[in-house]
This record gives C-alpha cells, structure tokens and sequence, in this order.
C-alpha cells in the first residue's frame, strides 16, 4: 500500500512503548481507534504491502482508508486497554466493533463517610462522596485482589452499612480470621479506619512493600517444598500486580481527537486570525514532487468547512526545471490558479492556506502583490509545530491545539497534500508503464506491474539473479533469462 513520505517519518519515529492509535480518513474523521503493546510494531504493520494479501475485506477496506494516524502513550498495557475503551465509546468509530455497546470497566468504591467503610465494585462513578479507585481493565484479577486486600487488612465484607451482633452471628470471617470484627468490637472506630486508608494506600500502588513479602513467603514455601501454597501466592501476586499496575491517569475530553463543529470552526477562524470576513471559502495549496522531478502542485477548496471537489484543481509544474524549488513551484501554481480567475472575472476565496512556513508563504505573497492581490487573506500552516504565519508578522499564531479551527485547517492541509500525491503518483505510474520494459516481447502488462512491484525499480531487476525472477508469480526460468538478457 503506497504511503506518504510524512506517514514514513512519523512509522520511523514510533516509540516502542504500549499506548493506543488513532486512524483518520483523508477527510480527518476518525475511523479505528485500536491499542498496542508496542505502537512501533502494531501500527507499522498496517502499512505493509504484504499485508494487504492476508487480510480480510474489511480490513483491506479499512487499511485503504487511512490518510493519517495519531498515538497516544500510556504506561502500562492494562492503561492502553482502558483508554481504547474510553475513546471508542467517546468516538464510535465505524470499523470498532468492540466497546460499542455500554458496558464499562470496573471501579472500586469506598464509602469514607460509613463508620466502618468496605471495599465495593461499581461501573460508574457518581457523585456520592465515596471514594473511587480505577478503573480497571481485568474484572477477574480485580476480584481476587479486592477479595485478598480485604482479608490481608482485616477488612469487613458484609453487607449492612453498622453491622451488629446479629451480623457477627452470620459470619465466618473472623472466625476463619478474615476480619478484624468490628461489629463486636475487636477494633474500634478508630483502628478500623487505619486499616481501610492502609488498604487503599495499596490499591493506589503506594505500598509496594506488601508484593515485597508476598515475594518472599513464595520463595520460602517453595523452598519448603510447600509448592500449592506457593502457587496460591503466585496467583495473588500475579492479580494484584495486573490490579495495583493497572492504574490509569485520568484523560479529559481534550486528550481525545473528536470531530468538530464546521460552522463554529469557519467562525473561529475569522475571530483568532482578524480576518475582514467569515471564511466560508478556503484554498489550500501543496508541492509533491521527488528531487524537482514529476513535480506538481494541488489546490483543494473547502466551502462552508467542507470539501468541495468541483473546486479541486491540480497543476503539472513547468517553470522550474533545474532541481527541486518549493518556493517557486509555489509560486506558479498561485500564480495559474488566481491569474484564470481574474482573467474569467470569478469570484476570488475569503483565504488562501498555503502548506508551508514562512518560506513557502512568502513566495506565494509575492507573487500575489505582483498580480494586485494585496488584499486577500493568506496564512502558512507549518507542520512541524502546527503554527500559523500571516504575511508581515515573525512571530506565529499558535491556536490551541483543540480548537475547531485549527482542526479544519489541519484537515484542508491534508487533503491538498493527499490531492497532490495522488496526482504525483499518477504521472510516476505512467513513466512506469512507457519503461525499457515495453520493448521486451512476451512481457504483457500484468507481468510487467507484478516485477516492478516484486523489486521496487527496473535497476533492481537487472541486478536479481534468475532464481530471485523466477520467485514472481508468472516467471518461468527461460523468461527470467531473456529479461536479464534484454536489460544487461
């Protein structure tokens, strides 16, 4: 699957690290959210080629879709699990199926305001004054651990909010030495509560002294040969540490990449950027080209926040011929676009993005003065920082990095830079299939693609052994010879 030279930057900068990622479409909607052990490893796997062979349609159709990616790194697996969850539901993206229907992860409650708090399981978070811890990603480790902190601190696990006698009488726990007993008063009010902000100070992963020792017992019993208790130990050490490890920071709606009010968006833009009217039309502009070759430029026009494809144009550069130029390459393509204009007497855009620092902004303002263009709006969107240079000032606007408008123009950006690609891509396939290829007999065009695919460049061909040819679907040995033959 052919992939841009800014997504082949960010694969190779991926941190091997567990996080979640998040996929947009070349319109910029979120369309799969997934979380990752290793987001090096997991992401960079969707960009493979080979993948494309093994998957399924869905899939497929999912993979053709992506136009860009985020990521979000976590601490732990478990927070990676419990952040996906949080953001499928927030988001529903199309191609998630997991985590679309209502079910939540488990919390641990603490009602402090009780005389004689215990430990409760909930899935939602209310505004009651208890205390809540997690949530948590394994239900099943979570009950262990509550089950083993509860006896490990003489805690309470029945039910009634004062238990008395005749709840002592009912229960087992401090017979079987489970509980402290309050209800009888073993503990008072007082000692019982120590215990209680001991266990939660455990929950929160602020007495790691406890696994220490859970530790040592194991290797003791083990030693003793006492291999069943020692397994029952490994057990409760193996949930506490996926419950203690597991927890998660808190994330705001603002962590989350969401879509976006269009009409707020337009609105804003016109405010943070001074601008003399609403921009409800916006063009933006993009350079793709390799070393000045095959160059092209793509201007993309969104009206109203949307995409507007009639208004899409693309140009073949033919001013600069002598190497790679962005500036220059720039200016033609604003000067072609906005000189037909004028010269038709069509309307011109409330603004003009131009992708691009202060460099590629300029070009393009220069060549709009010459033509009598003071007067319309334009701004460079930078990439590396997202920052926004208007004509004349140093320093750059900095939107906030949730604000409607920036996402919109972060989404024109896009797309005129997905636009021009594809046309990029368009005139090296047809350079392709007018290769020294054509001129061997017997090579129709099938053959052809499934070479140049196989090994990337006609130069690779000639340098590959017969064997390595005849390992193309199609290559028998005596056609792998001729076409070694034909181009050496």
């Amino acid at each position: 699957m052919p992939h841009s030279s800014e997504i082949k930057k960010r694969l190779a900068e991926l941190p091997d690290r567990p996080g979640i990622y998040v996929m947009r479409d070349r319109l910029g909607q979120v369309i799969y959210v997934g979380k990752a052990r290793s987001l090096k490893k997991r992401v960079r796997s969707y960009f493979q080629p080979s993948r494309l062979l093994k998957i399924d349609p869905k899939t497929r159709s999912l993979i053709n879709q992506i136009a860009t990616f985020e990521t979000y790194e976590v601490r732990s697996e478990p927070e990676a699990l419990l952040l996906e969850g949080k953001m499928i539901k927030e988001l529903r993206p199309r191609y998630n199926i997991s985590f679309r229907d209502d079910k939540r992860f488990l919390l641990v409650k603490v009602r402090m305001q009780d005389p004689f708090p215990r430990f409760e399981l909930a899935r939602i978070k209310k505004d009651d004054g208890a205390r809540y811890f997690g949530p948590f990603a394994h239900s099943g480790s979570l009950r262990n651990a509550v089950d083993f902190i509860t006896r490990q601190f003489g805690l309470r696990s029945c039910r009634a909010v004062i238990p008395g006698e005749e709840d002592y009488r009912h229960c087992m726990d401090d017979i079987i030495r489970h509980c402290s007993a309050p209800c009888i008063g073993k503990v008072d009010q007082a000692e019982y509560r120590e215990r209680v902000e001991a266990a939660c100070a455990f929950l929160e992963g602020r007495r790691k002294d406890l696994l220490a020792e859970l530790e040592r017992e194991m290797i003791e019993a083990s030693e003793r040969l006492e291999f069943e208790k020692a397994a029952q130990i490994r057990d409760s050490l193996s949930d506490l540490r996926r419950t203690v490890g597991a927890r998660t920071r808190k994330f705001s709606r603002d962590h989350f990449p969401r879509s976006f009010d269009r009409t707020a968006a337009v609105s804003e833009l016109q405010e943070h950027l001074r601008l003399p009217r609403t921009p409800n039309v916006i063009e933006g502009f993009d350079i793709s080209n390799i070393s000045g070759t095959l160059a092209v430029a793509s201007m993309v026009q969104f009206v109203g926040g949307r995409p507007n494809k009639a208004g899409y144009r693309r140009f073949r550069i033919k001013t600069v011929t002598d190497g790679p130029d962005d500036f220059r390459m720039m200016a033609e393509a604003v000067e072609r676009r906005y000189s037909r204009l004028l010269r038709e007497g069509q309307a011109l855009p409330d603004l003009i993005l131009i992708d691009g620092g202060k460099g590629q902004l300029n070009a393009a303002c220069r060549q709009l003065w010459g033509m009598g263009m003071e007067d319309l709006p334009i701004l460079g969107l930078a990439k590396r920082n997202e920052e926004v240079f208007l004509p004349g000032e140093s320093e750059p606007i900095v939107l906030d990095r949730t604000s409607s408008g920036l996402r919109l123009l972060q989404q024109l950006r896009d797309e005129a830079h997905r636009f021009a690609l594809t046309y990029h891509r368009e005139l090296r396939r047809k350079r392709i299939q007018n290769s020294v290829l054509d001129d061997l007999p017997g090579l129709g065009v099938k053959r052809k693609a499934l070479l140049l695919q196989h090994f990337g460049s006609v130069e690779q061909i000639r340098s590959a052994t017969v064997e390595e040819l005849c390992a193309v679907p199609g290559i028998g040995r005596k056609f792998a010879e001729q076409v070694l033959q034909h181009l050496r």
